[in-house]
């Protein structure tokens, strides 16, 4: 299996705006020996949906590419498929991504070689694309050089996600993993430390130090941060507020925190 290339592809993609948008069939790749010269190639997919029966020689490999390369893959029902296109789909279908995952070691190995100190995101279960879009856009204003993201239970970085962006999702380094606490392990092997935004502790955020190697994980409005990575953080930190109020939304949480990392780094 060929190694993915370390470059960003935008997609030029459109959906009509109606409740359930079928795919363009540009945006597709259809078939089973389509789908795995796709992952072969390096072109960017964002997920893989397969039929839930699918069987034959070449499923275990679009499985172990799929895998590989942290590409999410979904068991469906025939009825799903048929529902994205007309065309004989063989029971697999890809859904070709706006941007080239890149993946986290090499990231965290380019930004150390260029000289400069990491900044990293960490989010964790964020499911609206516009407060992605608008997240990525605080970090690449604010020089943060990557974004970490799993590879379920996270909004999909489609056309919606690229626009909230500006084109900051094409700009900055974006790494899907198959698990957020092994990730957090990688950056910990590397000297990165991990930080994590939280309402209940008594540690202020403007008495961090962001100057250091750092990864700040941004847990969900809902539901927060997960316990496990929680507990995994080096440190846990709450941004003061003035009035009494729920909280910031995690895009002005996300700003916030990433303006103050630049101001104690400039």
């Amino acid at each position: 299996m060929s190694a993915r290339p370390s470059i960003f592809v935008p997609m030029e993609r459109k959906f009509k705006k109606h409740a359930s948008p079928r795919p363009k069939q540009s945006s597709l790749i259809i078939g089973r020996q389509p789908v795995i010269e796709a992952i072969n190639s390096g072109r960017p997919i964002e997920r893989i949906f397969m039929l839930r029966s699918a069987t034959g020689d070449i499923i275990p490999q679009i499985k172990e590419g799929a895998q590989q390369f942290n590409i999410p893959v979904n068991l469906v029902p025939v009825e799903k498929l048929n529902g994205m296109t007309q065309a004989n789909h063989q029971g697999v279908i890809a859904l070709v991504g706006n941007v080239t995952y890149l993946d986290l070691q090499d990231v965290i190995s380019h930004v150390t070689e260029q000289g400069q100190t990491p900044l990293f995101l960490i989010l964790d279960g964020i499911t609206d694309v516009r407060n992605i879009g608008a997240i990525a856009r605080s970090a690449v204003c604010c020089g943060a050089q990557a974004i970490i993201i799993p590879d379920k239970g996270i909004a999909a970085l489609n056309e919606e996600a690229m626009k909230s962006s500006a084109g900051a999702l094409e700009k900055i380094a974006i790494c899907r993993v198959n698990s957020l606490l092994k990730a957090i392990d990688t950056l910990h092997l590397n000297g990165i430390k991990v930080l994590t935004s939280e309402m209940e502790t008594d540690i202020k955020l403007f008495d961090v130090n962001l100057t250091e190697p750092v990864a700040v994980i941004m847990g969900s409005e809902d539901h927060g941060v997960y316990p496990a990575l929680r507990k995994a953080s080096d440190v846990l930190f709450r941004i003061p507020m003035a009035g009494e109020f729920e909280s910031f939304n995690v895009s002005v949480a996300a700003g916030i925190i990433l303006y103050e990392a630049m101001k104690q780094r400039l």
